[in-house]
């Protein structure tokens, strides 16, 4: 399947990329040859095979979730250079 110039220069318009004129030929080669291999893949018959995710077995691997201690307020307001309360004291950043 082949891509034309045209179609590769509104591809790259709407990708706000800028092509040269080879870049442009050197993509609509390797572009036909990507497309090339999607149909031969499509000759394939899938019908008995499962579909998956990814091609090896893969599982999470997680801890138990549990409820721990909190640190104590006292202390960890002990380490903040500036506080308010029981809250840290940071300065202002507006960007």
């Amino acid at each position: 399947m082949a891509i034309s110039q045209e179609t590769l220069k509104h591809l790259a318009h709407l990708a706000r990329i800028e092509l040269k004129p080879e870049e442009l030929d050197t993509l609509s080669g390797q572009l036909k040859d990507v497309l090339d291999f999607i149909d031969k893949l499509k000759q394939l018959d899938t019908s008995k095979t499962t579909p998956t995710s990814h091609i090896l077995p893969m599982n999470n691997v997680l801890r138990k979730d549990s409820p721990d201690k909190s640190l104590d307020i006292t202390a960890t307001m002990g380490n903040a250079p500036q506080k308010d309360g029981d809250f840290f004291v940071v300065p202002k950043i507006i960007v």
